[in-house]
This record gives structure tokens, sequence and C-alpha cells, in this order.
């Protein structure tokens, strides 16, 4: 893989046909656990410069309600793509859609309550999530959110606990999340780009940018041809699957705010 190019070595042409900007939330959007002015005034001007915005993130179901009334998003895709909500304004209806049904969700958060028990009890140091409760379809491990950060051995150990059970699991900058399912951030974007924008996500990837961090958004990285990740993806190069094509300066939010600066100035969509 070649080693992700500095943003700043972008021509004004080079995101000159991007439109929708999908992006981790996580120390993507947020800085030091917290999120920057930089950062949300970064997702206003974007939005009133012509641009759709959807964070895609392992964050729960809660937040996402929030997220989708509050924000200047076109919606979210949440829990790694479990969920999507997107909600009209003028209507002040909120459309939720999940990949799967109530009772399956329900026998799914039965079986990732004995991985629970079993990571707990495996892997010294580590919690459930702050979030868990207000989420509807994952299980997610706190390594290092509200925790003394765990060493990559113990990180190691969590994935196993779910992916011996039959359980899918990627990790965050903060979270190993794990859920029973064939889907992930990419496959309820194509279902929110058809559902939301009725376009065939695979047919229009050129006019998508896609920004993160971390190793569960490789999958991003490498499906989107514009990706970009924040200094601090840099962390992680050599151990994920597909590295971002660009990098930003900055860390977290402020490297998010110097890529929406790069998208404003680009050529004229």
């Amino acid at each position: 893989m070649n080693p992700p190019r500095p943003l700043s070595q972008a021509s004004a042409a080079t995101f000159g046909e991007v439109r929708y900007i999908l992006t981790d939330i996580d120390d993507t959007l947020t800085l030091h656990g917290r999120l920057p002015a930089s950062a949300y005034q970064a997702l206003w001007r974007l939005a009133e410069g012509g641009f759709q915005v959807v964070p895609v993130t392992g964050r729960p179901a809660g937040w996402c309600d929030m997220i989708a009334r509050f924000w200047p998003v076109a919606g979210v895709v949440g829990e790694n793509g479990a969920l999507y909500f997107r909600y009209d304004s003028q209507r002040r209806v909120m459309t939720r859609r999940y990949w799967k049904s109530p009772l399956e969700r329900e026998e799914d958060r039965r079986r990732l309550a004995r991985i629970r028990e079993e990571v707990l009890a495996e892997v010294p140091g580590c919690a459930v999530a702050a979030d868990q409760a207000y989420r509807e379809a994952d299980l997610a491990i706190d390594f290092c959110e509200d925790v003394a950060p765990l060493p990559p051995a113990a990180i190691d150990s969590i994935v196993s606990c779910f992916t011996r059970r039959g359980a899918t699991a990627k990790i965050s900058s903060i979270h190993v999340n794990g859920w029973y399912g064939d889907y992930d951030k990419l496959a309820m974007s194509r279902r929110f780009f058809a559902d939301v924008f009725a376009l065939h996500l695979d047919h229009h990837r050129n006019q998508v940018l896609y920004a993160g961090d971390s190793p569960n958004d490789a999958p991003m990285f490498a499906f989107f041809p514009h990706s970009v990740g924040v200094a601090n993806v840099l962390h992680f190069l050599g151990h994920m699957d597909a590295d971002p094509a660009w990098v930003t300066a900055g860390e977290g939010g402020d490297g998010f705010a110097e890529l929406a600066d790069q998208l404003l100035h680009s050529t004229p969509r």
C-alpha cells in the first residue's frame, strides 16, 4: 500500500467531483474526547456550501437520534452499520432503518450478553462502554475512553472473545465493537444512499469522500477513491487492511476543519 499523501498537496481540482461526505465521529470530528467548535462549525460550513454530510459511526442509536435531529447532517449511520436515522425537519419525522428485525436484535443481545461476561472475566481493566445503555444492536467494550488505556495484547484478547463465539469485532480508537450480522459501515451506507439519495453507491463513489481515523474505517478507505485520514490515523499505519489516500496535518476535529477548508476551496461543483 502507498502511504497517504499530505492533504496540503492536493490540487484545487482533486475533490471537484465530491458532493457527499461520510465521516467517522470519534477522533475524526472529536479531539481529545470533545467536539471542538472548529469541527462543528466545519459541518455547518460544508452543509451551507452544498455538501451532504453523513456521520458513519460506531456510536449508539441513542446518540444517533440526537445527531440526526440537531446536527447539520443528511442523516447518520450508527452502531457500525446496524442502523441509520434521518430526520426531516420540515415534516418533523424521524426515519429509522435497521439491518435486522426487532426479534433478531433481541436474540443477538442475549448472545452478546454471554460474550460480555466472558470479556469482563478474561480481560482485566476493560469495561462495558458507558454508552451501552443506548445501543440496540452491538456490544461495545471500552479499552481507553473511560478506563486506563489497555495494551494491544489486551485489545486482541477482547476481539478473540467475540470472534470465537462467531461474532464480528471491529477496533475503533476507543472501543472494540462486536455484533452478529453481515453488515458494516459500508453496507449500511449503500442502503442509505439508495433510500435517501436514490443513488447506487458503487456507481457514484467518485462523488463521495470518506474521513476517518482508525482500523474500523479501513473498508471505507479501501472503497472510496477520495479518502482522508486525520493525522492520528498515522498511529495505525501498518495495522490496517487499507490506508486513506490523504492525511491531514491536524488531528481529530482540527484535521476535519482542515479538510472542510480544502473541500470548500475545490473546483466548483
